[in-house]
C-alpha cells in the first residue's frame, strides 16, 4: 500500500524542484536582480529563489502586491500599499518576505531593506540607518531640501545634528564615531537632536524621490527589533505615503506590539500550517522522517514551518550519530529515544547543539559572530569577524547554522543566533565581547555596549562611555536608546549618588517612550539609591508625567498631587512642576474636586517676581480656573510671549494658556511660532497637541487642524497614549462632521471614547460627543443631534466638563428649538450663564447670546442676536461667526424683514463655502432662494476635496512661491510638491500656476 509520504513526495517533486524551506530566514545565490536594481543597492543577501511549501496562498499575494508591471500606470485608489506579516517565530515571515523581495526586483522595482536586531535596540536609528545604506550618498538624499538632508545625516550619524547646516557641508565621519561630527567640525555640546518629524518628513521625500524612477519596496523584518527611532519615522510615512508607488512590507513577531503600526494597516497572520502542507514540507525535506518519526514530528511541530523543518534536522543527525556509533544504518529519520522532541526554547538547544560538535575555530567565529549580531555588512567586517571565505565558516554552513551570500556570513534565524550565544560559557561570552570592544574603536556607541556585556562589577570608565552614549542618542532622538544606555551606566557607576541622578535621567528620557512600568521602575532604583530629597522627587516626577499621558487619571492626580505636598523646601521648584502637571491631569478629567485640590495647593502670589515660578503659576491657574483667572493674566500674555522667543516649550505652554482663555487669534499666531522652533528641536509632545488642533479649528483653519491631530495621533500610537489618542480622533471627528462626512466623523468619533473611559476623560468625552452632535446635525437629524449634545451637561443641567461643555450651549439650543426641547435646553443655558462669568470674554458672550436667541419666543429674540453679533472680535471665530449670522438671517426671514436676512446670509455662504462647512453653505443657499435671492449650485470649491498639505501648498503657491520655496517652508522636496500640484489643478479647477490666486484667494489662511 502506498504511504502519504510516497504519495506527497511525489507531488512535491513534480512541482518544486530543488529544496524547499519555509519558515526560516534563508537566502539564494546571485539570482537575476532585475532592470530596476542598482548594484550598489543590492541587499546582502539575496532572497532566496526557492519556492516555498504550505504558504502557496500568502506567497502569491506577496508577489501580486510587488510585482506589478510599472509601465501599467498607477491604479484609481492610493499608490502606496502597507501590509504586516506577523507570526509565531519560525512562521515562514523571513522566508515570505525574501520572496517578494526577489519577485519585486525582478520586476523592476527598487528595493530597500533593514533588519531589526535585538542587540540594536538601543542605538538609536540603527535600522533607518541599514536601510538607507545603499542610497544614503546618492543623488536622491542630495536633492532633498537642506533641512532635511541635515537632519537625516545627523540622526545617521553622518553630521552633527545642527538645525540647518549649508547644502555644500560634506557628510561627516562614519556613524558612530566619537565625535559625531563632520571631519574637522566641532560639535556643540548643547547641539540639540535632530527633530524625529524632519527625519521622518527627509524619508518621505527621500522615498518619493527613489519612486519617482522605479516603483520602490521597503521590506522591514524583525520589526519587533527596530529600535524606537527607525521605527517612529517609518510608522510617519507609512501613514503618508499614498501619493507615491512605494509599497512597505513589515515582518512582525506575534504577539509583539509595533507602535504606529498597529491600528492603521491591514495585517496579514501567518498561523501554523495545515496537515497537508505541513505532510508537503516534511517530504521535501532531504531525508523525509517515516513512522513513528514522522507522528512525532507532526505532532510537537503543531503546523510551525521551521520546528518542521529543524526537528526533522535534529533527528537525522541523532540517527547518524547511532550509526556512526556502530548501530545500523537507517532508511529514514527516528526521534530520540531520549525524551519528548525539543520545541521552542528546546528547539534553540538542538541549534545549540550542533554547533558543539563543530572545529575549535569555527566555534569561535560562531560566538563572535553571534555576539556582533550585525546585519550591515561593513560593520560585520570592521567588527573583525572572519572573512565570508574563511574556512573556518565551512563547517557550519554544511551544518545549517549559517548562509554566506557575496562577502556575508548570517545566521539562519535569530533563534541559531540566541542558541549560539547562550550555549557559549559566560567566560567565552566576556572574551567575545572585549575582542568586538577592541576592534570598535572607530564605533565608540558599539563598544560602549560590548563594553558594558563584559563587565560585572561598577566600571567608572564604562559608565561614561555608556553616559556619552546616551548623549549622542537623545542629539539623535532616540530617547529608548538613551534612556536604556544611561540606566546600564547608572548600574555600572561605583558612586551612590552618582547612579541615582543617571537613573533619574533614564526615567526622564524614558517617559518620551511611553513604557510606564520602564519609567516606574527607573525611578523607584533611583529613590532608593539616594537620600537628596530633590532627586527623589524627581524620580517621582518622571513617573507622574508619564503617568498623566495615561487615560488613567484618577491615580495620575493622586500621585502627582502627593508629590507636590511632601516635597521639601530643597525640591520646591519640583513641587511646582508636580502641581502644574497635576492640573493637566484635572482638566483632562473635568473633575471639579481634583481644580479645587490644585487651587488650595497652589501657594499666593499668583504672579511671583521669580522668573523659573511665573509660567507655571500662570500654567496652573489658567487650567483650573480660565474664566476666574482671565482679567488678571490675559493683559500679561504678549510679554510673557515675548520673553519666550526661541524656547518651543515656554511657547507652547504660552499658546495653550491663550486657548484657554479664549485668546484663540493670539493662540494660533504663539502655536506657529512653537512649531517653528519644535521643527528644530523635535516633535511636539503628543499631551500639548490637542489645544493646538481646537485653537485652529475654531480660528477656521480646519486643514492645520486634521495635520496637527493627524502628527498627535502618529507619536501618541508610537507612545501608546490613549488619552492623546482620544483627543486627536475628536478633533478629527470634529472637522469631519462639520465638513459634512457624518460617517468619517461617527468612526472617529467612536475611536475617541473608545480610548478613555469617558468618567475620567470628560474633556475627551464631550468634544467626542459633540462631534457627533454635529454630525447627526450636518444631516439634519436634529434629535439625534439634541441628544447627543445634552450629554455635555448633567441632569441639573451642570456642565459635564467646565471648559469643553460651554462651547456647546449655541448648538444644544439650535437643536432643540427644532426637536421640541426648548425648555430643557433654556434651563440648562441660564445654568450655565454663571459658569461664563461676571465679565465673560466676548467669544463666551456671543455663544450665550445666540443661544438665548435661539430659545426666546419670537419677539424677544432679536435683542440677543444683536449682542451676539455686536462685537466685531468675534470674526476671528469665523464658523460660529457665521452660524450666528445664518441663525440671526432665518428670524428676519420669518419675521419678513427679506432684504436685511439676504446680506447676512450672503456673508454666512461666503464663509461656509471658504470652510468648506457643507451642510450649513446649503442651509444658507436654500434661505437665499426663499429669501427670492440668485443662487448658484453648491460651488465647485475643491479646496475641501483638497488633502491639508495639499492645501498648504496651494495656499503657498498662490502667493508666488515656486515649488522649492514652498518645499523649504514645508520641508517637502521639490518634486513632492510639483506633485501634489499637478493633483490638485483639476480639483480646483484651474489649468496653470498663474490662476491659483484667482481660484483660491484667502481660502486657506
Amino acid at each position: 500500500m502506498t504511504s502519504h509520504a510516497q504519495r506527497t513526495r511525489r507531488r512535491v517533486r513534480a512541482t518544486a524542484p530543488g529544496r524547499a524551506r519555509t519558515g526560516e530566514r534563508e537566502y539564494g545565490g546571485t539570482g537575476p536582480t532585475g532592470a530596476g536594481a542598482r548594484p550598489e543597492e543590492r541587499p546582502s543577501p539575496e532572497p532566496s529563489s526557492e519556492p516555498v511549501v504550505g504558504r502557496e496562498a500568502e506567497a502569491a499575494l506577496l508577489t501580486r502586491l510587488v510585482a506589478t508591471d510599472p509601465a501599467e500606470g498607477p491604479s484609481p485608489g492610493p499608490l502606496s500599499e502597507v501590509l504586516l506579516v506577523s507570526g509565531a517565530p519560525g512562521s515562514g515571515k523571513s522566508t515570505l518576505l525574501g520572496l517578494a523581495e526577489r519577485a519585486a526586483r525582478e520586476a523592476g522595482r527598487r528595493v530597500l531593506r533593514t533588519v531589526g536586531s535585538a542587540s540594536e535596540r538601543h542605538l538609536g536609528f540603527a535600522g533607518l540607518h541599514q536601510l538607507l545604506r545603499p542610497v544614503v550618498s546618492g543623488p536622491a538624499v542630495e536633492s532633498l531640501p537642506p533641512r532635511q538632508r541635515s537632519a537625516l545625516r545627523a540622526a545617521l550619524g553622518l553630521t552633527p545634528p545642527h538645525a540647518t547646516m549649508p547644502p555644500g557641508d560634506r557628510p561627516g565621519n562614519a556613524p558612530g564615531d566619537e565625535s559625531g561630527t563632520a571631519a574637522g567640525t566641532p560639535a556643540p555640546q548643547d547641539a540639540p537632536p535632530p527633530p524625529t518629524a524632519l527625519v521622518a518628513l527627509a524619508l518621505l521625500d527621500l522615498f518619493s524621490e527613489l519612486a519617482a524612477t522605479a516603483p520602490l519596496l521597503v521590506v522591514v523584518d524583525d520589526a519587533h527589533w527596530l529600535d524606537h527611532g527607525s521605527l517612529d519615522v517609518l510608522a510617519f510615512v507609512a501613514r503618508r505615503m499614498a501619493d507615491d508607488p512605494v509599497t512597505l512590507l513589515v515582518g512582525v513577531r506575534e504577539g509583539e506590539p509595533l507602535p504606529g503600526f498597529d491600528r492603521e494597516h491591514d495585517r496579514h497572520e501567518l498561523g501554523p500550517l495545515d496537515a497537508e502542507s505541513a505532510h508537503l514540507l516534511l517530504d521535501a525535506q532531504p531525508a523525509p522522517p517515516e513512522g513513528r518519526t514522522r507522528m512525532r514530528i507532526l505532532e510537537e511541530a503543531a503546523g510551525n514551518p521551521l520546528a518542521l523543518v529543524e526537528l526533522t534536522r535534529a533527528a537525522t543527525m541523532s540517527a547518524t550519530g547511532r550509526a556512526a556509533a556502530g548501530d545500523h544504518a537507517p532508511h529514514a529519520t527516528h526521534a530520540p529515544a531520549d525524551g519528548p522532541l525539543p520545541l521552542t526554547g528546546r528547539l534553540e538547544r538542538a541549534f545549540a547543539g550542533q554547533a558543539a560538535t563543530l572545529p575549535a575555530p569555527t566555534r569561535d567565529a560562531l560566538l563572535l559572530l553571534a555576539t556582533a549580531d550585525v546585519s550591515d555588512p561593513a560593520a560585520t567586517v570592521s567588527a573583525g569577524l572572519p572573512e565570508a571565505d574563511d574556512p573556518a565558516w565551512v563547517p557550519a554552513q554544511e551544518a545549517g547554522l549559517v548562509r554566506q551570500s557575496g562577502r556575508t556570513v548570517a545566521f539562519r534565524h535569530p533563534l541559531m543566533r540566541s542558541a549560539v550565544y547562550h550555549a557559549a560559557a559566560f567566560a567565552d561570552r566576556r572574551e567575545a565581547h572585549l575582542t568586538l570592544a577592541g576592534r570598535l574603536r572607530e564605533e565608540p556607541d558599539r563598544r560602549a555596549w560590548h563594553l558594558a556585556a563584559a563587565t560585572l562589577h561598577p566600571d567608572q570608565e564604562v559608565s561614561d562611555a555608556l553616559r556619552r552614549t546616551a548623549d549622542r542618542a537623545a542629539r539623535r532622538g532616540g530617547h529608548a536608546a538613551a534612556a536604556a544606555a544611561l540606566e546600564r551606566a547608572a548600574e555600572l557607576s561605583p558612586d551612590r549618588e552618582t547612579r541615582a541622578r543617571l537613573l533619574v535621567d533614564a526615567a526622564a528620557a524614558a517617559v518620551l517612550t511611553g513604557q510606564l512600568s520602564w519609567v516606574g521602575e527607573l525611578a523607584a532604583r533611583a529613590r532608593a539609591a539616594t537620600e537628596d530629597p530633590a532627586l527623589a522627587t524627581a524620580a517621582e516626577l518622571a513617573t507622574g508625567r508619564l503617568l498623566a499621558l495615561t487615560n488613567r487619571h484618577t491615580p495620575a492626580f493622586a500621585f502627582l498631587a502627593r508629590v507636590a505636598r511632601e516635597a521639601g523646601e530643597d525640591a520646591a521648584p519640583l513641587a511646582l512642576e508636580a502641581l502644574a502637571t497635576a492640573a493637566v491631569v484635572g482638566y483632562y478629567s473635568g473633575e471639579e474636586s481634583q481644580r479645587t485640590q490644585v487651587a488650595g495647593l497652589l501657594p499666593a502670589p499668583a504672579l511671583p517676581d521669580h522668573p523659573s515660578e511665573v509660567l507655571p503659576r500662570i500654567w496652573v491657574r489658567a487650567l483650573t480656573d480660565p474664566v476666574g483667572s482671565r482679567a488678571e493674566l490675559v493683559p500679561a500674555l504678549p510679554g510673557l510671549i515675548d520673553g519666550a522667543e526661541g524656547d518651543p516649550e515656554r511657547l507652547t505652554v504660552l499658546a495653550i494658556v491663550a486657548w484657554l482663555l479664549d485668546e484663540t487669534p493670539l493662540a494660533v499666531t504663539t502655536f506657529e511660532g512653537a512649531f517653528d522652533r519644535w521643527q528644530t528641536f523635535g516633535p511636539v509632545p503628543p499631551g500639548l497637541g490637542g489645544a493646538a488642533g481646537w485653537a485652529y479649528f475654531e480660528r477656521g483653519r480646519w486643514a492645520q487642524a486634521l495635520t496637527v491631530a493627524s502628527d498627535m495621533a502618529l507619536l501618541a500610537g508610537a507612545a501608546g497614549l490613549d488619552h492623546a489618542l482620544g483627543c486627536a480622533a475628536a478633533v478629527e471627528a470634529t472637522v469631519l462632521a462639520v465638513r459634512g462626512d457624518a460617517e468619517g466623523a461617527r468612526a472617529r468619533a467612536a475611536r475617541a471614547l473608545a480610548a478613555v473611559d469617558p468618567l475620567e476623560s470628560r474633556s475627551v468625552a464631550v468634544t467626542a460627543w459633540r462631534a457627533l452632535g454635529l454630525a447627526a446635525m450636518a444631516e439634519g437629524d436634529h434629535e439625534a443631534a439634541y441628544g447627543c449634545f445634552r450629554s455635555a451637561f448633567d441632569s441639573a443641567g451642570e456642565p459635564v466638563h467646565y471648559h469643553a461643555s460651554p462651547p456647546v450651549l449655541p448648538e444644544l439650543a439650535a437643536t432643540a428649538a427644532r426637536a421640541d426641547r426648548r425648555e430643557e435646553a433654556r434651563a440648562v443655558v441660564e445654568r450655565m450663564a454663571p459658569w461664563l462669568g461676571a465679565a465673560p470674554s466676548p467669544r463666551a458672550s456671543a455663544l450665550l447670546s445666540r443661544a438665548r436667541a435661539l430659545l426666546a419666543d419670537a419677539g424677544e429674540a432679536e435683542p440677543h442676536f444683536l449682542a451676539a453679533l455686536a462685537d466685531d472680535a468675534v470674526e476671528h471665530w469665523p464658523f460660529e461667526r457665521a452660524q450666528a449670522r445664518l441663525d440671526y438671517a432665518e428670524w428676519l426671514r420669518r419675521q419678513r424683514r427679506i432684504a436685511e436676512a439676504r446680506s447676512l446670509l450672503a456673508s454666512a455662504l461666503e464663509t461656509f463655502r471658504r470652510l468648506g462647512a457643507e451642510p450649513w453653505a446649503e442651509r444658507a443657499r436654500a434661505e437665499l432662494r426663499a429669501a427670492g435671492a440668485p443662487v448658484s449650485g453648491p460651488a465647485a470649491d475643491g479646496l475641501a476635496r483638497l488633502t491639508p498639505q495639499q492645501q498648504e501648498i496651494v495656499r503657498l503657491a498662490a502667493r508666488g512661491l515656486t515649488n522649492r520655496e514652498v518645499g523649504e517652508k514645508l520641508f517637502l522636496s521639490p518634486r513632492t510638491v510639483g506633485s501634489h500640484l499637478y493633483r490638485a489643478f483639476p480639483k480646483l479647477g484651474v489649468t496653470a500656476r498663474s490662476q491659483l490666486r484667482d481660484a483660491v484667494g484667502d481660502a486657506v489662511r
